[in-house]
Parts: C-alpha cells; structure tokens; sequence
C-alpha cells in the first residue's frame, strides 16, 4: 500500500491519501480524543503522540498534530497507523456512528435561499475546501448572515477567515442577494 501525503495550507495539518475510499458519503470530524471512539482508525491515530485531531474525506485523511513537534516526526507514526489499519480489515467507523452533525432546517420564509445556498456550498466550496484536506457545513440561516462550520485542515487554518469572508462570503453574495454576511461557528 502506498499512502501518499499533500501539505496544507494549515501547516499544523497534513492530508494523507491512501489511494483507496475511505468514507462512501460524507464526512467525520474528529476534534479530540474523545470524539475517536466512534472510529478504530481515529482511535489508532490518537494513540499517536502529538496528534491533535483527524478529519476523514472521501478519499483522504487529514491528521493535526500539536505545534511542539515536527512532522519529520509525527508522520511516519501517522503512515504507519493508517497502513495498519487499511490492512486489518477493521471497519473506518463504528456501525451506527455519527458525528452528531445536524444541518440547519430548510422550511421556513428562508427555504428557497437555503437551497440555493447549500447548492452553492455543495458544487463551488466544498470541492475546493476537500482539496485542502477539509470540509465545511451549513449550520443555519438568519437575517441574512449563514453561519458555516470549518472542518478537518481547514479548522484552526491561520487562512480560514480569509477563506470564509473574501472567498465564500462573496461568492455567496453575488449569486444570492439576501446574503449579506458569513460567519464561523
């Protein structure tokens, strides 16, 4: 198996490509510890010093490590892990585990303008935010501000308010009239 790894733009992150799916759908967020035991490969990257968080794509892994340690150190753990459990067989999450993420509701007088929003999210920014070894989500819609969540590398970027402001704020804008204003939760 040969996993391969991309930098991000949060140097505190890498993206690790193991060359096969790793989620069919979705994805999972793993911000600490304790939200790893709904994975066995989150669990075996916890056990790694230094690691922080883990944030499964479709066909990658993007792992946080602490800012006391290099990656010249913490990557080859983190290779080793993901290899490991590729090879076992065991399942990428638990049967019946979630991450517990509910996105905001679409009825309502906004529902149309959620659509469109979530379209948006779906077909321009979550591609691009995936590249970067994240994901963002729709969280809510109120008096003209969307409220977004940022995941995986993209979560903690020193670049994620630029992202959000200068690049998804204004895209949403210019195609939706009633957005005046994106915020993170």
């Amino acid at each position: 198996m040969f996993i391969q790894t991309e930098s991000t733009p949060n140097p505190a992150t890498l993206k690790f490509l193991p060359g096969r799916e790793v989620l069919p759908e979705g994805s999972a967020d793993f911000p600490d510890a304790a939200s790893a035991r709904r994975s066995p490969l989150a669990e075996r990257l916890f056990e790694i010093e230094g690691v922080t968080a883990a944030f499964f794509g479709a066909d990658f892994i993007t792992v946080a490590k602490s800012d006391d340690l290099e990656w010249v150190h913490v990557k080859p753990a983190v290779l080793g892990a993901i290899m490991d459990h590729f090879t076992s067989g065991a399942p990428i999450l638990r049967e019946g585990a979630t991450d517990g993420h509910r996105e905001g509701a679409e009825d309502g007088p906004d529902s149309g303008t959620i659509a469109q929003i979530k379209e948006l999210l779906d077909s321009r920014v979550r591609p691009a935010v995936a590249q970067d070894g994240g994901d963002i989500t729709f969280h809510g819609f109120e008096k003209g501000v969307v409220y977004l969540h940022m995941k995986g590398s993209c979560a903690g970027c020193p670049s994620s308010t630029m992202t959000l402001k200068m690049g998804i704020e204004n895209l949403l804008r210019h195609y939706i009239p009633d957005v005046l204003e994106v915020r993170p939760i």
